[in-house]
């Protein structure tokens, strides 16, 4: 007889605390659950990658981010989410963050304060202007995704002289596919 086997629910626990990261994709999650805040308390330094990808979330609040403050990536795309707290520029060592297919209208200036953010992925929101200059200031700022955008034509002039990033952009007018 061999020994017994772990539920599977255990064994991604284990391989997620082993990596360091969290993954609650397509939970069907309006909001984070409170619960996970008691089960990780002791080790959310720890935690450097968050996947909340492809749920119902709204909003995340300002203890989501003050709680993660360690994170390195974090992935909400395909979410109904807006805006993001005030709080997310405790993340002070994030490199990547996914934001696309989302509902943002705005966009998240909290995130030209990030000094570590590498790659921000804003695909398929409905965002119109960008804070050019700002983004031009991040020190480690390499790729925006702003593809499936309405960008301004102020933004699609403006930006290309002025930044020395990958900006993504779609042709002006261009529309996703469908899903």
């Amino acid at each position: 007889m061999g020994r017994r086997r772990r539920p599977r629910e255990r064994d991604c626990a284990a391989q997620g605390a082993r990596r360091h990261c969290r993954h609650l994709a397509e939970c069907k999650l309006v909001s984070f659950p409170i619960g996970i805040y008691k089960v990780l308390r002791n080790v959310t330094d720890q935690i450097h990658l968050i996947t909340l990808a492809n749920n119902e979330l709204k909003s995340l609040t300002s203890k989501f981010m003050t709680t993660f403050c360690q994170l390195r990536e974090l992935h909400l795309e395909g979410n109904f989410l807006h805006r993001l707290p005030n709080e997310v520029s405790t993340l002070q060592h994030l490199k990547a963050i996914d934001l696309s297919r989302n509902q943002f209208h705005d966009f998240p200036e909290q995130l030209t304060t990030l000094p570590a953010l590498e790659n921000i992925n804003l695909e398929e929101n409905e965002i119109v202007d960008v804070p050019v200059e700002k983004l031009a200031a991040m020190p480690a700022l390499h790729c925006i995704n702003l593809r499936f955008n309405p960008l301004n034509a102020e933004v699609r002039v403006i930006a290309p002289p002025l930044i020395k990033f990958n900006m993504l952009m779609s042709p002006e007018g261009a529309r996703a596919p469908p899903p």
